[in-house]
């Protein structure tokens, strides 16, 4: 039996239809759910957990958080999710490592990159053949902006993405989802609020674009989704221009 609100149920209706569109999930998949702790993680790890109650397949989710030495002071992360893991009764795994290194500047591509090699580590270890990141819609097109701008292509995050030859799958559930639509769903389930935010938030790229995007939605207020749209609606006929030097 379903048991979510309006708002609940219209996130999991977008994650329905993310998972019949890409396959992200399949009968007998262990999926280790990447929790950081924002509002993003937490309502697909809550979404997906309320989905096995009546999904047509079976499939078991394994929640993971990942600690570095790169965080505030007196963060309470593990204490916090703990409470959450141990709600939805999910096996739940707290992997420190350390990012922090004199001789390297901590950016968000190495941070990234440390967390990611410590996921992939701990799905092989228990098992688990997919990885499922809280990206949303809001994610996946600043990121086509960020590639736009900082590295001359046009590539976003796929909502479904193999690697090492399909022995890992990573998946994103929310793509379909908007962080405002996130946002207010955070609010109505009554995630903790309390939890840490990166020390270099305030200060990203990706906040610049997001800002950017709210300052064009001004003017046009579709233009966040026409970005989103424009990924899979690529006219060939209009992209014949050769790599300049």
């Amino acid at each position: 039996m379903r048991n979510l609100t309006k708002l609940g149920s219209h996130i999991s209706n977008r994650i329905g239809k993310a998972i019949a569109d890409y396959n992200l999930i399949e009968d007998k998949d262990k999926i280790l759910v990447a929790v950081s702790g924002g509002k993003d993680s937490l309502a697909m790890l809550k979404l997906l957990h309320e989905r096995r109650k009546w999904a047509p397949i079976d499939y078991k989710l394994y929640a993971v958080h990942i600690e570095t030495d790169f965080r505030c002071a007196g963060c309470v992360h593990t204490k916090e999710l703990e409470k959450i893991f141990k709600k939805y009764k999910t096996p739940y795994y707290f992997e420190k490592i350390k990012i922090r290194d004199k001789d390297k500047k901590i950016s968000c591509f190495w941070c990234s990159w440390n967390r990611r090699k410590a996921l992939f580590t701990l799905a092989d270890r228990i098992g688990c053949t997919k990885i499922a990141f809280g990206h949303h819609q809001d994610d996946i097109t600043e990121t086509l902006l960020l590639n736009m701008f900082y590295h001359g292509e046009f590539s976003a995050m796929n909502p479904r993405q193999e690697l090492f030859g399909g022995k890992i799958v990573i998946i994103r559930p929310l793509c379909y989802v908007e962080e405002d639509v996130l946002r207010k769903f955070a609010k109505e389930s009554k995630f903790p609020s309390q939890l840490c935010k990166c020390p270099n938030s305030q200060t990203s790229k990706r906040k610049m674009m997001k800002e950017f995007i709210k300052k064009v939605e001004q003017e046009c207020s579709y233009a966040k989704l026409n970005l989103f749209r424009t990924i899979g609606r690529v006219n060939k006929e209009y992209i014949q221009i050769k790599e300049v030097n």
